[in-house]
Parts: structure tokens; sequence; C-alpha cells
């Protein structure tokens, strides 16, 4: 049983403040409920409950799991309505690192970068973090000074209280952050509106002002707990300033000007603050992630008898695994780890990307016979298929495999923040320019990763240049949803200096419209608010 308990078990009598009165694709449809705030808000327990499901809304999709009870009424709660499932379709799919076999609607749209406004996927990434950012509002607005301290709380109480409240407001932020960089320019609102209004569009540039200003706050004014101080899972200065780093280092892109100096000076704060490389690069994304982790900065957790769901961890070990494979390559991979509604066939690696690893290093997860997908884009087995993701404990080993708690629903916890990104960050800010940091120290930062990777130094390398930062944050970091807000920044997402097999739709690859370097806004929510202006060219 793992031991993030503050997420898995959440209190339900928190979640009738956030229940929704029909299909939400806009921030105004999130019915007040005076009298039942007055009762979750009344109590400490209340205010944990209802921080938990602040939380919960990245780790669920509904109230009930798998399925039945979701937060975003009208899309497959299964495939369209998990923040993670969505977010990984919409960084990875359209990328070199994944193509999809499948054929739901969609899909095709992701592979070939071909994106709609109708497109469920998009649809149900745009509503859940708005979705979340109306969860964290209402906790902020509960929670100001005003509101706790005429209720009789222990000063200890009012203090954790002030604490809950700066984690809500950096989980906003966070998700923010996802619309900033995905969406560019969404409805924005804060605790502060009312409920019955349209919210205004924020551009892009303002946006990340507002995001940037929050975080600051957050770590200035000391509201979050000291990195490594709160519980596993949840929310500290250090997660803080990962996010900031990870916003500075593509500040170009958002705001039109670089805040490379910025991306060194907090990347080095995460550094200096005790994290360290888990010793296996495999461990890190099993079924008992949670324990002896120092690497990890903030993670979504999951745990297969509580959060059951076919999004999530369970999504990106089902969504590549297949029944021959387990037989055919057990002595690689040992087992997925999962045997009911199993091994699912869809997801592949595209030729350019399996090509980036050298012999000899063991982050290269992948299984297969076909590492091109040629001219089978919805055939099996073309294409390498990772095995990143299993349901399996670091304990396993060949012949005996040691398995989650499930069958069917993973307890793998997913990193959000964790160090290895750091040490990227600090490295490509620094060959961008950023001031503070220093090559040598940057090139030590790599080479800490290639060892880990390699076993031994065989792996180090003398010097660095951005384009060997870009394939070594695909290799340490693929399937974790970086792949394409980074070939953005390098701005070769769209265009034609970096071609990969299917890209925009064609086996040998092409150059789309620099449109898609950004998602559109949901048909859905321009309809409900005429305030929001569709993205250029869509």
């Amino acid at each position: 049983m793992k031991r993030n308990k503050f997420i898995t078990k959440i209190t339900f009598m928190a979640l009738s403040v956030f229940l929704f009165a029909s299909c939400i694709s806009d921030l105004d449809r999130f019915p007040e409920n005076d009298s039942t705030a007055q009762i979750v808000y009344s109590t400490f327990d209340g205010y944990k409950s209802a921080l938990a499901k602040v939380y919960a809304g990245y780790t669920l999709s509904g109230n009930t799991g798998p399925a039945g009870s979701p937060d975003i009424i009208g899309l497959d709660e299964g495939g369209n309505a998990d923040f993670l499932r969505c977010f990984f379709n919409h960084q990875e799919m359209p990328t070199d690192e994944t193509h999809c076999i499948w054929n739901d609607p969609g899909v095709p749209e992701l592979n070939n970068i071909n994106f709609v406004s109708t497109c469920s996927f998009t649809i149900g990434l745009y509503n859940k973090c708005i979705t979340q950012i109306m969860y964290a509002n209402e906790f902020i607005k509960n929670s100001d000074e005003g509101s706790v301290s005429s209720k009789g709380f222990t000063a200890e109480q009012v203090a954790e209280i002030k604490a809950f409240r700066a984690e809500a407001r950096f989980l906003r932020a966070f998700d923010y952050w996802v619309l900033m960089d995905i969406f560019g320019n969404p409805p924005f609102i804060t605790e502060n509106d009312p409920f019955d209004f349209l919210p205004p569009q924020i551009q892009r540039a303002d946006l990340f002002d507002y995001v940037e200003s929050e975080l600051l706050d957050l770590v200035n004014s000391n509201l979050l707990k000291d990195a490594k101080t709160n519980e596993f899972g949840r929310a500290d200065k250090a997660a803080a300033w990962a996010l900031l780093a990870r916003i500075y280092l593509n500040a170009e892109i958002y705001r039109g000007s670089p805040k490379y100096t910025e991306a060194v000076t907090y990347s080095k704060k995460v550094i200096d603050a005790g994290y360290s490389l888990k010793d296996n690069y495999e461990h890190l994304f099993l079924a008992d992630n949670n324990l002896n982790n120092n690497e990890v900065i903030l993670s979504i957790n999951y745990d297969g008898m509580n959060t059951r769901l076919y999004g999530g961890t369970t999504f990106l070990i089902n969504c590549s695994s297949s029944g021959d494979y387990q037989s055919t390559y057990a002595s690689t991979l040992i087992h997925y780890g999962v045997f009911t509604n199993a091994n699912w066939s869809g997801y592949r690696a595209r030729t350019e990307f399996s090509q980036k690893f050298d012999t000899g290093d063991k982050r290269f997860l992948f299984v297969g016979d076909n590492p091109a997908i040629a001219d089978h884009p919805s055939e099996y087995p073309y294409g390498l298929a990772t095995y990143k993701y299993r349901n399996i404990k670091s304990t396993s080993t060949v012949g005996n495999p040691v398995y989650g708690s499930h069958s069917e629903f993973a307890d793998n916890d997913f990193p959000l923040f964790r160090l290895a990104e750091m040490y990227l960050v600090y490295a490509e800010a620094v060959l961008r320019g950023g001031t503070g940091g220093s090559t040598g120290e940057a090139v030590g930062y790599i080479n800490l990763l290639r060892e880990r990777a390699y076993g031994n130094t065989s792996g180090n390398v003398g010097s660095i240049n951005l384009d060997f930062i870009l394939d070594e944050r695909a290799r340490e970091l693929y399937w974790e949803c970086f792949r394409r807000t980074d070939l953005v920044r390098y701005g070769k997402f769209t265009t034609a200096d970096y071609i990969w097999e299917w890209k925009g739709g064609v086996q040998n690859g092409r150059a789309v419209d620099s449109h898609f370097n950004i998602y559109p806004i949901p048909a859905t929510d321009l309809m409900a608010n005429p305030n929001l202006n569709q993205n250029d060219r869509y």
C-alpha cells in the first residue's frame, strides 16, 4: 500500500462544493453553494479534504472511478477526461517520440499535426485544466485570512491552512502554465471574480506575467513549505522553483523575450536543494517509485487500489504494451504488470527518435523488431514499443516479477518535476546565454545523467551544444510530456529543420504551417463565451 494517503483517500463530503450542473466548457458554469461551503470549510478536516480534491483533479477523472461519475460531463471518462492522458496525447503524439496506430476520433489529427477545435482530447485537456482552476479558485476564496480567522482554529491550524492555500495557488499556476503552453490565450479568472460572468481572454504574454508573479510571491513570501518538507506528492518551494525554471526556459516563446538568466537561477535553486538522482533509471517509473526516490520533486500520485481510471499511468503502461511482446521479450521487460484489460498495443516510437540512443544507454527501454513505421501507420507491430512504465516493483527480477497492488490499475506515480530536468534546464539556459552559471558545471550535470544511463563514464562528454541538449532531453525525458514544447522552443516542431516519419501525415515527413505550434481554443467554448477569439488561422 502506498503512503501518499493525502491524495488517494479523499473525504467525499468536500466534493459537493465542486459539483457541476452541466457540461463545463466555460469558467462561468460553476454554481455557488454558500451553505455547502460553510459546512465544508467549518472544520480543519474539511479544509484538508477540499485541498485533497484540488490535487485529485490531476489523479482522477471523476468521483467514483474508473468511470460513472465524471468531473466533466459529455466526454468519455475513460479516454478524454483524464488530465495526464490528454496532456500526454498533446505533448507526445504529434512528435517523433510516439505514433498511435489507432483511428479513434481525434487520433489522426494529433498524429499528423492537423489540429482541429472539435478534437475530443483537446476539449478534454482544456476543460480539465479549467475545472482544476475552478477547484483551486474555490479553495483559495474560502481560505483567505478573513475567512479562516473567525472560525476558532488553533494557531497551528491557521498556519497549516495558509500553507494549503499556497499549494492551491501553485496548482492553479501549474494549470495556467499548461493552458499557456498548449493553447496560448485561454480565458482567465481568479478567486476574486464572480461566478455569474463570462471570463475575459488573456493573452499569452500577460498570462506568463501572471504565472511568474504568482510563483515568485509563493516563494519570496515563504508561503509554500520549504523544499522537501511537505508530504509526498504535495507542492513545496522546490516545485515552484522548478516551474519557474521551466517557464523561464520557454519565455521567448511565451512572451517574446528571453529569461535564460532566470532559468539558470531557479534551476540551480532546485539543484542545490538536496535532491539526488535515483541510482537506476528504470526504477524511476515502476510501481514503487514513491519509495527511496530523492529525485522527484512533485508527482501525480496513483494507487491501484484507490485511484482507478483508464488514464494516468495505467494508460501509459497499456497503450504501448502487447501480449505477444510480454512473452517474446520477458527476459528484457520482465512483465508489464497489468493482467485485466491489458495490452492495448497502440503507441509506437518513430524511427528518428529510437535512433537517438547509442549502444549501452540503459534509458533505451524499447522492444520490437521493426524500428520503422514505414508504410504501416495503422498496423502493429511497426515502430518500437516502450516499457518505460510497468506495474511491477523495483525488486522484480527476470522470472520473478513483483506486481503492484492491483491487476488492472497501476501504482506508478508520474513525475511532474524531477532533478534530471533541472540539470537539463540549467545546461540549455547557460548555452543560450544565461548568466550566473558555467558551461563546465553544465557539462558536469549532463555527465551525471549519462553516468547513470551507461553505468560508468563511457558515455561522458567533454563539451555540449544546443542540439546535443535537445537530443539528451529526448533520451532522458521521453514520455514525460516535454517533447512538443521542446521542439517548439527549438523551432523544429512545424518547420523543415527536423523531419520525422509521418510528420504532417506523409510517410517521409514534411513541414506544416507554423500556426500548429499552439492548439486551437475548443469550438465548444468559443460558442459559449463571446469574449473569446480563436487562435490565428484556426
